[in-house]
């Protein structure tokens, strides 16, 4: 396990963020409630709670799919709390990778076609010579080079899971949010996904954010938040 980092510059700063959905005239579901949360540059997070407890909405508005009803939210020092829909899509697309229970995989693409996918739709749009050069450095960062010609139906579970963590690596963002990561995994292959989180966060300086429900795998992260009804209950640094 790594230790957590000097460097307290923070990444995020989430200051009284709440969350309403209004789902009829007289049905509203606060799914936060005054949460505040900083994590460090460099920091490797879980936050963990039940269904219903408010992560995956915290999660949405830190990963920039989603907006606060009211609060603060400041990624890297600066405000994206009320972006527009544009501005916070090229954020997404430039600071932020994404890793989901479910690996999302072109079933007819390689690896190392399927980690130059998000490098077609930024901004920057590098040529096929540097696109390929980054995918397979992505793929060597998660120790997958030797199956970069591979379909997604020759890996097994854990490879295609490393091989989306490598997709989220490919614009070489700064914060790397994942959600329940080792959900679709037996034990064993789960650990070593955790282990490669680790490492990309030790080797890397990535700032990782991890949901899960299962305190095990929140024992990998430096510190763990838990979540209740909308609210943060219990922080504190794992040991």
């Amino acid at each position: 396990m790594t230790h957590a980092p000097t460097n307290s510059h923070p990444a995020i700063e989430a200051r009284e963020l709440t969350k309403t959905y209004v789902l009829s005239e007289d049905h509203r579901v606060e799914a936060l409630r005054g949460l505040s949360i900083q994590v460090g540059l460099g920091e490797f997070l879980s936050v963990l709670g039940p269904s219903g407890s408010g992560k995956s909405t915290l999660m949405h508005i830190l990963g920039c799919l989603d907006q606060p009803t009211a609060g603060e939210y400041r990624l890297m020092g600066r405000d994206v709390s009320r972006l527009r829909d544009d501005e916070r899509a090229r954020i997404r697309n430039e600071e932020i990778g994404f890793v989901f229970q479910s690996f999302h995989l072109l079933a007819r693409a390689s690896a190392l076609e399927n980690v130059e996918l998000p490098m077609l739709y930024g901004a920057k749009r590098p040529g096929r010579a540097e696109r390929r050069e980054q995918a397979a450095d992505a793929l060597d960062a998660v120790g997958l080079s030797d199956r970069a010609t591979h379909a997604p139906s020759q890996l097994s579970g854990g490879q295609q899971q490393r091989v989306a963590i490598a997709r989220a690596l490919a614009n070489r963002p700064r914060l790397l949010l994942a959600d329940e990561p080792t959900g679709n995994l037996d034990t064993s292959t789960g650990r070593e996904i955790l282990e490669t989180f680790a490492r990309l966060n030790e080797e890397r300086g990535l700032t990782v954010i991890m949901i899960t429900h299962d305190r095990q795998v929140a024992r990998y992260a430096h510190r763990s938040v838990e979540l209740r009804d909308g609210k943060i209950v219990h922080d504190s640094a794992n040991s």
